[in-house]
């Protein structure tokens, strides 16, 4: 997975997202300080097409309508705007309907200046979007690659909002949990990560393992120019690598792990070659 997957371009001359606060909102008038946080609003270089080629199969949605604006569009937002929505979901079905056996996870977990009928409108264009490839809401253990393939669905959505319950095709957020570490030190994260999995769910929910550096605002003000990704990023993927490739997948195991920048090192190709160790405990079973 990655982690805001759609921040590989946000607009800088738009106005700052209501997913900041007030202070912010007004420093960001001035174009030189919405530059400095396109540094630090950008986790990902990649655009989907270029993610899903790459291997990632789980992709982590923050949208937002743009006040102001007539109609409902929604956009990605991660401190600044990034693209439609819409365009995004057109651009992932692209891809499946050219990989008819590939499946991919949206995760819609925050939302901002959106009432109802902002909700429906994007709901009715996820559906537009994806039609008969969106797996109907099912007990997880059930949902097996095979279980896809029989009913041709390619597409599973987690929606954090109460809404979910009037659409069948809409998983519950509980259903795929993501504990945050909020930390800008590698060893707090990865022991934050061992135990995240040491306490989670044996039954009924998928898990996501954030393996993430969160910048404080101390940080932000030290490395200004610098950016998130030659801060934070750089220097501590090696050993977050090192971590997932001593992972085990399955139940008491890894699930789904997002991280920054997934190009920068073997990310996506660490992570699924995870699942030749379950492949080989088949065998010994057997």
């Amino acid at each position: 997975g990655s982690h805001d997957s759609f921040s590989y371009w946000v607009d800088e001359k738009a106005p700052v997202g209501p997913d900041q606060a007030t202070a912010i909102k007004r420093l960001a008038r001035i174009s030189l300080v919405r530059k400095i946080m396109k540094k630090w609003s950008v986790t990902q270089n990649l655009t989907f097409k270029e993610q899903l080629e790459g291997g990632i199969r789980y992709f982590d949605l923050r949208v937002s309508s743009k006040p102001g604006e007539t109609g409902q569009e929604i956009y990605f937002i991660h401190g600044l705007f990034g693209i439609k929505v819409w365009d995004g979901l057109n651009e992932m079905n692209n891809f499946l309907e050219q990989h008819p056996k590939e499946v991919i996870f949206l995760d819609f977990n925050h939302f901002y200046a959106m009432d109802d009928s902002h909700h429906h409108f994007l709901i009715n264009r996820i559906h537009s979007a994806f039609e008969s490839k969106l797996c109907c809401v099912e007990c997880v253990e059930y949902v097996t690659l095979l279980y896809m393939w029989e009913k041709k669905h390619q597409v599973l959505i987690f929606y954090h909002h109460p809404l979910y319950q009037k659409y069948p095709f809409l998983w519950p957020g509980n259903k795929m949990p993501a504990p945050w570490a909020n930390t800008t030190n590698v060893h707090k994260l990865l022991q934050f990560l061992e135990t995240t999995l040491g306490e989670r769910s044996r039954y009924g929910t998928f898990h996501v393992s954030q393996a993430i550096l969160t910048p404080r605002v101390k940080t932000i003000a030290r490395h200004l120019v610098r950016g998130l990704k030659n801060t934070l990023v750089h220097r501590n993927l090696p050993m977050i690598l090192n971590w997932v490739k001593a992972q085990k997948p399955g139940v008491k195991g890894v699930n789904i792990i997002t991280s920054d920048f997934v190009e920068l090192v073997d990310f996506a190709a660490t992570v699924i070659a995870l699942n030749d160790l379950l492949l080989e405990e088949d065998e010994s079973a057997t």
